[in-house]
């Protein structure tokens, strides 16, 4: 194998990391806007969208109406992709409304009462007062881009969060909670105070009339206040902090209201007006670092490892091939091998008869490599659109549209993979076989989203996926996907088993007694350590984006660690397998898929670490359900580097065997 080019590395990987940021392709159009509308050209009113409210203390999202907000009078939802409503997102209408450079200062939205006496309203103040406690957070959405909070934390760095907080909570003790830290004025003891106040400011880039080119906003900011109004109907948004005492004993009004002016920014254009709320978003600058880091690291080690085993293998195939005198002057001297090495018969040529015995179990493996495959190939696609910029941030809910969408018409390849296979390993119960493929690993993961579904249900939480998504769902597997399984498993069986280079013996070899780092757990635990050790620091912002609300979007690094991640499993797996047959242990099918399937026991502890130092999780529902999410993302890992690992070794395992000569 030749080594890669320094350069190739360089120039691909400066390549994929600048497609990160590609995010306006083709799905995305702008929108002009002005202040005189006209239908054909531009349009005058801007209309602000509120998503589910999150935190990151709570697995369980809800909706903007679970909190007693302002309603839009005229509420209508956008529609909303499959991505969108699996990933929980309930975008609709809101009452703040806004027309295009007309600035507004403390304009009123509504004002919500609170009988003491009424039962219902208690409920209200106790829910809302519960998401302060919990740091709940607003999401809002002006022209398809998130209303962003900047502020500056430690080291006068700026930071600009895609959300912010519905209020903040001041302890027994005096202490503030969070957000309170915000402002000094927040100093009563066991008070809510709730944010009732937001000044936007809209950013625009400027038209070009010659161009005939009108406004486009390129982003939006808000800073959120908590203020007492005097007057209900005619707020001054100049009062002390509106707060709500801890008991609930007498009549409260709240009353919402907000500020929105407009700012010409014709230093950001519309095609990259993410970039601030990205490039801006903590940890970017350690993720950089530490990406290309590994990435270096991982391939030097892999090209060590290809390295040592040519050298090693081809000394063995020279050695294994001599068998008499008249041909040993063919070798050449820089093999460094001697006559009487020649003709001993040892190691991996030892087991050529038994080497390629049907495993043990091999329904149930080649069942797992047909999955595999399908994952494999959903996953690949998936990345190169997202490195291309197809599945941005901006086109929400794209990415998991797109990957349950490929999964459904994948079938077919993952039915032929495992027909072939279990055909090679002289299975003949094909039925059993299809249906397995079909109906297993999508199961268990289908059961447990709809346990953790049912979870989500009884909580009443935005996340939960509605009934009749659940039954388009599973329509589009069984109507789309199990009959693309059969087509797939009907052309396999017509295909003949793959046939071994060398042939199996009827009676099998006895394995010798194995050193312990041969055996068959202390290999398989070591296999899935370098894989591991080449995506742990990606993993981290995975994990950040799905529990922790922040937005990924460094997909072309995402494609190297991917690539990266396939020849660490293959290389492995490969290496262990060469020192198991050389160990004259020829168990090397299921071994071979559970080497670069253990990665994913090392991404169970990894979650499981995660969730104890990183999160802030409370409550028995949210830690539930977070381990029954990580439970089929590791599922679904766990058949992804294991089918790798098995393809990688059954490829080396082949070529070795296919080029020894055996009497």
């Amino acid at each position: 194998m030749k080594s890669l080019n320094p350069r190739f590395i360089f120039v691909l990987s400066l390549t994929l990391v600048r497609s990160s940021f590609g995010f306006y392709l083709p799905g995305l159009a702008p929108v002009s806007f002005c202040e005189k509308e006209d239908a054909k050209e531009c349009q005058k009113d801007i209309q602000l969208f509120v998503n589910r409210l999150d935190s990151v203390e709570s697995v369980l999202p809800y909706e903007y109406d679970a909190f007693d907000f302002c309603k839009d009078t005229d509420e209508r939802r956008p529609s909303e992709n499959l991505g969108q409503v699996l990933f929980g997102e309930r975008i609709e209408t809101s009452p703040y409304k806004f027309s295009f450079k007309a600035d507004k200062a403390c304009e009123k939205v509504c004002t919500k009462s609170y009988d003491a006496g009424s039962r219902e309203d208690k409920l209200k103040l106790d829910f809302l007062k519960k998401g302060m406690e919990l740091n709940y957070q607003h999401h809002w959405i002006v022209d398809n881009m998130p209303v962003t909070w900047c502020y500056i934390v430690e080291g006068d760095l700026k930071v600009c969060n895609p959300g912010f907080p519905i209020g903040c909570l001041v302890n027994q003790e005096g202490n503030p909670k969070d957000a309170c830290v915000i402002s000094a004025e927040f100093n009563k003891k066991n008070a809510y105070y709730i944010f009732n106040h937001v000044d936007i400011t809209i950013f625009y880039h400027s038209g070009d009339e010659t161009n005939g080119m009108n406004a486009r906003l390129v982003a939006a900011t808000l800073e959120p206040r908590s203020v007492k109004h005097s007057d209900d109907d005619n707020p001054s948004c100049d009062g002390a902090p509106m707060d709500i005492p801890a008991e609930f004993k007498s009549n409260l009004k709240v009353t919402y209201s907000y500020s929105v002016q407009f700012k010409q920014n014709d230093d950001i254009r519309w095609a990259s007006r993410w970039d601030y709320i990205l490039v801006s978003m903590p940890h970017t600058n350690i993720q950089w670092f530490s990406i290309m880091n590994s990435l270096v690291i991982v391939l030097f080690l892999s090209g060590m490892v290809a390295m040592i085993m040519l050298r090693t293998l081809h000394k063995d195939i020279a050695r294994y091939n001599q068998m008499d005198q008249a041909d040993w002057v063919k070798i050449p001297p820089a093999a460094n091998i001697t006559y009487e090495d020649a003709q001993e018969e040892s190691g991996w040529k030892q087991v050529h008869g038994d080497v390629f015995r049907p495993p043990r179990m091999g329904m149930l493996l080649s069942v797992f490599l047909g999955q595999g495959t399908q994952v494999f190939i959903m996953t690949f696609i998936t990345l190169f659109l997202a490195c291309l910029g197809f599945l941005s941030p901006a086109n929400r809910g794209a990415l998991m549209t797109c990957a349950v969408v490929l999964w459904v018409l994948l079938g077919t390849p993952a039915g032929y993979v495992s027909a072939r296979l279990y055909k090679t390993f002289g299975g003949v119960n094909w039925k059993t076989n299809v249906l397995l493929t079909a109906f297993l690993c999508p199961g268990i993961v289908f059961v447990d989203f709809f346990l953790m579904n049912l979870i989500l249900w009884v909580e009443g939480s935005s996340a939960a996926v509605p009934f009749g998504t659940l039954v388009a769902i599973l329509a589009l597997w069984f109507g789309i996907s199990v009959p693309l399984t059969f087509v797939g498993a009907h052309f396999g069986f017509k295909k003949p088993g793959i046939e071994p280079p060398v042939r199996t013996n009827q009676i099998p070899r006895q394995i010798p007694q194995q050193s312990f780092f041969t055996k068959r757990v202390p290999g398989i635990v070591m296999g899935g350590i370098l894989p591991f050790g080449c995506i742990f620091i990606q993993l981290f912002f995975i994990l950040n984006s799905i529990w922790s609300h922040q937005m990924y979007y460094m997909f072309g690094f995402l494609f190297l660690v991917f690539i990266i991640l396939l020849i660490t499993c293959s290389e492995a797996t490969v290496l262990l397998c060469y020192f198991h047959l050389c160990a004259e242990d020829y168990h090397w099918w299921w071994r071979s898929f559970l080497t670069s399937g253990f990665t994913a026991v090392y991404l169970f502890v990894y979650a499981v670490h995660y969730f104890f130092s990183k999160l802030q999780i409370i409550g028995a529902a949210s830690t539930f359900l977070y381990f029954g999410y990580t439970l089929i993302m590791v599922l679904i890992f766990f058949i992804f580097t294991g089918t790798i690992g098995f393809f990688a070794c059954f490829l080396f395992v082949n070529k070795i065997y296919s080029v020894l000569k055996v009497d």
